[in-house]
């Protein structure tokens, strides 16, 4: 692909936005959550596994801890039981409670609506914050940077950078910030259906002639 100006990329990715939203115009989160304190546990949990094996777990797990006093009193042991399936359990369980402990500790247990304050408790980095910040509360603070949409951005050449944190500064510069939730779940959705890492089905692309990585 030749050089592209800054003004063609953006008018780019405008629309690469536009055909995902027609494409998928349901996506959402597909982590199960009924408040704030869930969606941040599982999205903790999400954590090199799937989401569909997180929702596999987190109604038990949410039962017997239904909010962050009960999982802050929590026995380690007994929350290992609840999350073994997920891999890294132990290290797993440990944030969670580590992240019930800090909420009660610093929030009286509620879960804070700041990115600052959110990424400063345990167990919860700038990807968690931003995907409890936009799809419980509605707040626009970034973008969510999961391996889909690193690889997804960098295929469709929106960015060149390695780290999540640099590719997030780029998506942010190409797109408005009512955007941003959405574009995650967007590039997540085709990510796992159209885009897979190992098979990318480019003949099946709606992007195909907006991607310079398209074997098509």
């Amino acid at each position: 692909m030749p050089r592209e100006t800054k003004k063609a990329r953006t008018e780019r990715a405008q629309a690469i936005f536009d055909l995902l939203a027609d494409e998928y115009p349901d996506a959402h989160c597909e982590l199960d959550f009924e408040n704030p304190f869930q969606l941040a546990v599982a999205t903790i949990l999400s954590a090199q596994t799937t989401d569909v094996r997180v929702n596999m777990v987190t109604p038990g797990l949410f039962r017997d801890y239904p909010d962050a006093e009960a999982l802050a009193n929590a026995r380690q042991e007994d929350v290992e039981e609840h999350v073994r399936s997920t891999g890294f359990f132990r290290n797993k369980a440990r944030n969670i409670i580590g992240f019930a402990r800090g909420l009660m500790a610093d929030h009286d247990g509620a879960v804070p609506r700041t990115l600052a304050e959110l990424a400063a408790l345990p167990g919860v980095g700038r990807k968690t914050a931003n995907v409890v910040l936009g799809n419980a509360f509605g707040l626009e603070e970034g973008v969510v940077v999961d391996t889909h949409v690193k690889r997804i951005a960098g295929l469709l050449r929106l960015t060149r950078e390695k780290t999540p944190e640099k590719v997030e500064a780029d998506l942010m510069k190409l797109y408005p910030p009512e955007r941003w939730t959405l574009l995650a779940h967007l590039f997540i959705w085709h990510g796992r259906r159209v885009c897979i890492a190992r098979r990318p089905q480019c003949e099946e692309c709606v992007l195909a002639r907006l991607c310079p990585s398209s074997q098509v």
